[in-house]
């Protein structure tokens, strides 16, 4: 299969590029830097010409329900065109588990991405997957001080890398409209991830948890962002992730 992947040099991205690469598919990266622009649609066409299946993994950075609305129907709305131009028979988009009731801050993005996915004109499937490990070092790189405050959060979270591969599987199996939930191998909460990893890096900094009022901070203390249980269960643990190579020490 030739398979483009949106995204391809992100978090996510780059370990859907690997996997593809690895089961022996024709690759093409959508990025900026490679002359694709999801959101204008520069270079999508000439990009998407003999591809049989999209994986769509970009992503912004907002917790702005506005500007996560806006980016993902744009980023889709240009996919979804392109890849009608270009005949591509299975558009496959990277969503969160247990998001439904959660139409607020960065979810509302999510949630309105999928609804322009489902309302396209290309086969797809929507495969949702539980936070990354990654995640909880990207919560603490974004403050500063001695002193990191993390919202409550109960999670299940899964490696990245593991969701690289799941979602190449998904495009080998043609469109179905929904994948199964992919989730980690463990319940956890995001505050004692976030002192975990400092600890195995061994940096000094004090983490505070604190519970946040608004729908999108309730959603994430619910437990919905864990997953039901048939989801598929990823094999990695967080702990086993801090002591592998995908994890660059701060």
């Amino acid at each position: 299969m030739r398979i483009a992947v949106a995204g391809g040099t992100g978090v996510v991205g780059r370990h859907v590029v690997e996997a593809a690469r690895g089961a022996g598919h024709d690759v093409v990266v959508l990025s900026r830097s490679a002359g694709a622009d999801v959101i204008t649609g520069a270079g999508l066409d000439a990009a998407l010409q003999g591809v049989d299946a999209v994986i769509d993994v970009t992503n912004t950075t907002t917790l702005s329900a506005a500007k996560a609305v806006k980016f993902f129907e744009t980023a889709t709305r240009n996919l979804l065109a392109a890849a009608n131009r270009a005949g591509i028979g299975h558009h496959v988009a990277l969503s969160i588990v247990g998001i439904d009731t959660i139409d607020a801050s960065y979810y509302s993005g999510k949630l309105a991405q999928e609804r322009a996915v489902s309302a396209g004109s290309v086969p797809f499937t929507i495969a949702r997957a539980a936070q990354f490990h990654e995640f909880a070092g990207q919560v603490l790189s974004g403050m500063s001080g001695p002193v990191a405050v993390m919202p409550k959060m109960l999670m299940r979270p899964v490696a990245a890398r593991e969701v690289g591969a799941h979602l190449v599987r998904v495009a080998e199996a043609g469109a179905t409209g929904r994948a199964r939930d992919l989730v980690g191998p463990r319940d956890e909460v995001l505050v004692d991830l976030a002192r975990r990893q400092l600890a195995f890096d061994g940096v000094r900094r004090r983490v505070l948890g604190v519970r946040l009022p608004g729908a999108y901070w309730r959603g994430l203390a619910s437990g919905s962002l864990r997953g039901g249980a048939d989801a598929v269960q990823g094999e990695v643990t967080f702990d086993e992730w801090l002591s592998g190579g995908d994890h660059l020490r701060a």
